[in-house]
């Protein structure tokens, strides 16, 4: 399934606006739920998270920052 460039542009646009606020809010609860571990511990939990987070997603956000290949002048 190849996804256009201008798609991929929108659908990044649509994680990073809607994705990222539940990821921070999703991140700050699982970290209550371990009763305030230690520094290490919770760097640790909000890293892992992050990854986990962003992996499905390379595809999209994959060559987003350079120029449209599918445009033709």
């Amino acid at each position: 399934m190849t996804v256009s460039y201008k798609a991929r542009r929108r659908l990044a646009l649509l994680i990073l606006l809607v994705g990222l606020p539940v990821y921070i809010v999703a991140s700050v609860t699982v970290v209550n739920w371990l009763d305030r571990p230690s520094i290490l511990v919770e760097l640790i939990v909000y890293v892992a998270l992050g990854i986990i987070w962003a992996l499905p997603f390379k595809f999209i956000f994959k060559g987003i920052g350079q120029f449209d290949p599918d445009k033709t002048d």
